[in-house]
């Protein structure tokens, strides 16, 4: 695969094993098409679910990541349990580590808001402390290894209970992928098979693709403000029907 100049070091996080997948999947295959390179944490093997055990998972994931190119990027972190977790100084501080040691351009996590699954925004906050974390210099915590700052931080959601406005996101147009996404998200065999995880991510996509004009778009929320060089870089913008 030829990178591309827009290729980038991203660092994609989950609270559970499929969270990635169904929440910007899509995304994820379109970066590693023009030749970003990913790689993956994950900071349960979801202990908690209804279907699948913790090896089950894991191993679903092993699958996924190689779909993504990232099958020797594929990090599992313990932040308590699926369903304890939280943004603990200590859980911020691995992350942090990774990132210093992974030194990503973009890093991607769930959603903040706290109407959901509670892992999610517990990982999160975490991932968004750990950033910070990993650009401090004085952290002994993190002592032998080189601070690094983000160029930016992005959060997905997970499920339709997204309490970030709409127009504070960023569409990305991932029509062109739909087919592999919904192969990317049946990795996850022992949760597609009990609920219809695909059909409800390629809905809200369709919708949000009705918006930006094309046929599927996943949303993105920004930490910190972007920043252009042009405003021909913003000219293109959702419409609300």
């Amino acid at each position: 695969m030829k990178k591309q100049a827009d290729a980038l070091k991203i660092l994609a996080i989950g609270a559970h094993p499929d969270d990635l997948e169904f929440g910007m999947g899509a995304v994820l295959l379109k970066e590693v098409a023009h030749g970003s390179e990913l790689s993956i944490v994950i900071t349960s093997r979801g202990e908690a679910g209804s279907s699948g055990t913790p090896e089950i998972r894991e191993a679903e994931s092993h699958a996924a990541a190689k779909m993504l190119g990232a099958a020797d990027r594929l990090t599992f972190l313990d932040f308590g349990g699926d369903g304890l977790q939280t943004p603990s100084p200590e859980n911020s501080v691995q992350l942090a580590r990774l990132i210093r040691e992974y030194r990503p351009d973009i890093v991607c996590a769930p959603s903040l808001s706290t109407n959901q699954h509670p892992d999610h925004s517990a990982v999160g906050t975490a991932t968004r402390n750990a950033c910070r974390l990993a650009r401090y210099g004085g952290m002994a915590a993190l002592e032998g290894i080189a601070p690094h700052a983000v160029a930016s931080l992005w959060f997905y959601s997970i499920t339709a209970h997204e309490d970030r406005p709409l127009a504070a996101a960023t569409l990305v147009d991932v029509s062109e992928v739909v087919d592999a996404w919904k192969a990317l998200m049946a990795c996850h065999h022992s949760q597609v098979s009990q609920r219809n995880y695909i059909e409800l991510q390629l809905a809200r996509a369709q919708q949000l693709g009705a918006m930006a004009r094309c046929a599927y778009a996943v949303a993105l929320w920004p930490n910190d403000p972007p920043v252009v060089q042009t405003l021909g870089q913003l000219k293109h913008t959702a419409r609300a029907f």
